[in-house]
Formats: structure tokens, C-alpha cells, sequence
């Protein structure tokens, strides 16, 4: 027997993630209260529709509409049910009441996890999200504890499995852009709506809340420069690997110097460039991996699940049994580490190296026009490849030595501009090292 009171448990939401959760907490409670010192007991589950097929068969009479009510007898309130309302207004409602809340909501710990982790703070309630980054990979609480004494420097990822399963079958197996989605979606890898996947809004998401953890700042969502995989194609792919890179679907996170010397955090998402020996390029099909620059601790991976109902389950349940045992330990809840404020500045900031693939004309002297292009922008070339094309052109791919990101675009609408230059096929930047 244990001495603590049972402690009730509202989960709200049953979808794919929530059924697996419920199943959990019903079929291993005798396991879990081991671990936490005090029963959970299941309260409820508050669904949209009572009659709507599940996942896993669960007891009837756990199912309600009430979601409030429900909330409101709550000690520790589970949140699925994705989306901002009513997710935000429920969970509010549950940090007011005092009780502890977990979700995996990355769009509104995105969009509102300031509001939210204040809201805890100030009743002393906990709001714990690991579930809301990369699944079943723990990586939110070694940000936030087992790193925290540590200077990150830089945190970047492979944070959407969707891209990464299409990029990878790219690469791997030659197939077409169109080809690699509609095997992606036909295996349920994409959501229901996938700009969300292929535009990089959902790794821009959860790039937020990576960089707002390892840089204690506010970093909105807003602030994260943002491109999808949409523009990648085939060709792009093949020239990569025949430069030993491999194209990934990244969201970095960096403390730098801007060019006026303010320090800073660059939060950016888009296609890059990996070396092959980088161990990001080894992340295959629908894998997340975030690696971890720090100055004591040096380089760090963590690499797993980046989806999938039991996979989150088990993330959400790592929360939950981190909750319940504050409450049998007692004291509040642990809050945030002092906000730093560094500003967020702009893209152009970065510090990066590009590969820029041209078409142009085949004729004496163009290669010189292009160099002296790069040259007046103040940007050296690290690499040129040129092959003949048909109809009097040549394919030129130019690797750059790293320069401010604001000068490489820069060189990049003048090459654009340039009569010699017929189409700048692809712009990529670079990104790891070896």
C-alpha cells in the first residue's frame, strides 16, 4: 500500500497518442505507482465525440464532453488534444486549479509557452513538454537540467520525420521528389494537411522551443526564418552526394556575434548541405536527431523516434511520473531558468557557406565574370565544377568558403542579375562539419 493519497489523472484527448497513454496508465499502474510512491488514477478522458472509433479499446465509461469539469478534479492534467483552443484555455484552467499539467501541443508551447510557463510559475505548478520535440528522443530536460550549468553553443537537428523519410529515399534511391511524398503520405508519415511537413512549419515549431530552452530567451515563432523541401529536387540531391554531402531538412539553433558585435541567437530551418561523415547524415527514413554543441560537454547526440504513438506515449509518461512525484515529495514546481533576452537576429547574420549550381553560358571568359562576381561581394569560392550542357550552356556548381549570410545572397542576386548567367538552379547553404 501506498502512504500517499491516489492522484487523479485527466487526459485530454484520445488519438493515436492519447489511447496509448491511457492503455499505459491503465495497464501498468501497479508499476508506475511503484516508481511515484501514490496510485494514478485515470479520471477521464475528454473526447469531442463519445461514439468515435479508438485506437484501443478502453473502458466506456472514461469518456466525457466535460472537458472543464473534468480539469477542475484534476491533479495532474494530460493534454493532447493538439491545436491552440481549447488546449490553451483548458490548460490554464489546470495551472489555476494548482494542478500539474503535460503535453506534447509543440504548436502552442511554440506559441504561447511563455504565457503558459508563467501561469505554473505563479501558482508553483509544473508544465512539463518533453513529448512536444522529437517524441520518444529525451532531449527538452537534458537542455534544461543535465546541460544546465553548461554554454551551449549550438543545438541543431533533423526534428521532422516526414522530410527526413522523403530527402532519404531521395538520396538513398533515386526516386523523384513526388515519388518519395506520396510513398511518405501512403505510410501515414505526413500530416493531414503536409505543407505543415514540407514547408517546415512543424520543425520551425519545435525549433522555437529548442532554441527558447538552450538560450533561456523568448524566441517567437515568428523569428525562426523558415524554407521547406519543396524546391529540392533530384538533381539537387545527386550533385550533393557527388560532393560528398547529403541534403537534410535541419533546424539550427546558434548563439552568435551579429556584424555590429551584439550577441545573439539564430534560429533558422531550412534544406542544407551535410557531410556524409557527419553523424546527422546517417539519420535515416523517419529518424530525429538533435545534436548538442556545448563548451564543456562538447559534441552530444540524441537520436530516436521522432513519431508514432507509443513512441510519444512514453515521453508523456516520462512527464508524468516526473509530476506525480512532485507531489509526493511536495514543494512547487520547478520553474524555468532566468530568461537571458538575447535578441533573435536575422538570417542574414549567419555565418554559413553555400553551393550554388548555375547555368551559363559556354563561352570564353564567363567563368572569370563569375569569380569577379564573388570577389566583389567578398566571397571566395571553395570548389567549381563545370560541365558542358546542350545548347551552348555549361553547368557550373560553385562551393563557397563561409561567409555572412547577408553577402552570400547578396552574390547570389547578382549572379542572378548577370547576362551571362542564364538560371541560378539551386542555392544551398552548408551546414556541420566532418
Amino acid at each position: 500500500m501506498n502512504a500517499y493519497r491516489d492522484l487523479r489523472v485527466a487526459l485530454l484527448g484520445c488519438g493515436s497518442v492519447g489511447a496509448q497513454v491511457a492503455r499505459l496508465i491503465l495497464e501498468n499502474g501497479d508499476e508506475l505507482a511503484a516508481r511515484i510512491g501514490a496510485n494514478l488514477v485515470l479520471d477521464g478522458i475528454a473526447v469531442r465525440s463519445l461514439d468515435a472509433e479508438r485506437d484501443v479499446p478502453l473502458p466506456r465509461e472514461l469518456f466525457t464532453t466535460d472537458a472543464e469539469r473534468l480539469v477542475q478534479g484534476a491533479d495532474i492534467v494530460i493534454e493532447l488534444m493538439g491545436g491552440i483552443e481549447p488546449a490553451r484555455s483548458l490548460i490554464l484552467l489546470a495551472l489555476g486549479g494548482g494542478a500539474d499539467v503535460v503535453t506534447a501541443n509543440k504548436a502552442l508551447i511554440a506559441a504561447h509557452g511563455r504565457e503558459l510557463s508563467d501561469a505554473a510559475d505563479q501558482v508553483g505548478a509544473q508544465l512539463l513538454y518533453e513529448a512536444s520535440v522529437a517524441a520518444a528522443i529525451p532531449i527538452l530536460r537534458p537542455l534544461r537540467e543535465s546541460l544546465a550549468g553548461d554554454h551551449i553553443t549550438r543545438v541543431m537537428g533533423i526534428v521532422n520525420g516526414s522530410t527526413n523519410y522523403i530527402l532519404d529515399r531521395m538520396d538513398r534511391f533515386g526516386e523523384s521528389a513526388e515519388d518519395a511524398m506520396k510513398l511518405a503520405s501512403d505510410l501515414g508519415f505526413l500530416e493531414a494537411d503536409p505543407t505543415l511537413d514540407v514547408e517546415g512549419f512543424d520543425a520551425a515549431q519545435k525549433a522555437t522551443i529548442l532554441a527558447s530552452i538552450a538560450f533561456h530567451t523568448e524566441v517567437p515563432e515568428s523569428a525562426v526564418y523558415r524554407e521547406g523541401i519543396t524546391a529540392v529536387t533530384l538533381e539537387q540531391i545527386t550533385a550533393a552526394r557527388h560532393a560528398g554531402f547529403v541534403i537534410k531538412l535541419l533546424a539550427v539553433a546558434e548563439r552568435l556575434a551579429a556584424s555590429d558585435g551584439t550577441d545573439g541567437v539564430s534560429v533558422r530551418v531550412y534544406p542544407a548541405l551535410i557531410p556524409r561523415e557527419h553523424p546527422l547524415a546517417a539519420v535515416h527514413e523517419g529518424k530525429n536527431a538533435v545534436f548538442v554543441e556545448a563548451e564543456a560537454a562538447g559534441e552530444l547526440m540524441f537520436y530516436g523516434a521522432g513519431a508514432g504513438g507509443n513512441e510519444t506515449a512514453s515521453a508523456v509518461l516520462g512527464d508524468l511520473v516526473s509530476a506525480a512525484r512532485r507531489h509526493v515529495v511536495g514543494g512547487p514546481g520547478i520553474p524555468g531558468s532566468t530568461h537571458a533576452e538575447f535578441p533573435v537576429l536575422p538570417v542574414g547574420e549567419v555565418l554559413t557557406a553555400y553551393q550554388v549550381m548555375l547555368e551559363v553560358r559556354d563561352e570564353p571568359g564567363v567563368l572569370a565574370r563569375v569569380a569577379g562576381i564573388l570577389a566583389a561581394h567578398g566571397v571566395s569560392a571553395a570548389s567549381v565544377e563545370q560541365n558542358t550542357s546542350e545548347e551552348g550552356r555549361a553547368t557550373l556548381v560553385i562551393g563557397t568558403h563561409t561567409a555572412r549570410e547577408a553577402d552570400l545572397a547578396a552574390t547570389v542576386d547578382a549572379l542572378r542579375a548577370d547576362d551571362a548567367v542564364a538560371e541560378v538552379v539551386s542555392v544551398l547553404r552548408r551546414e556541420g562539419r566532418a
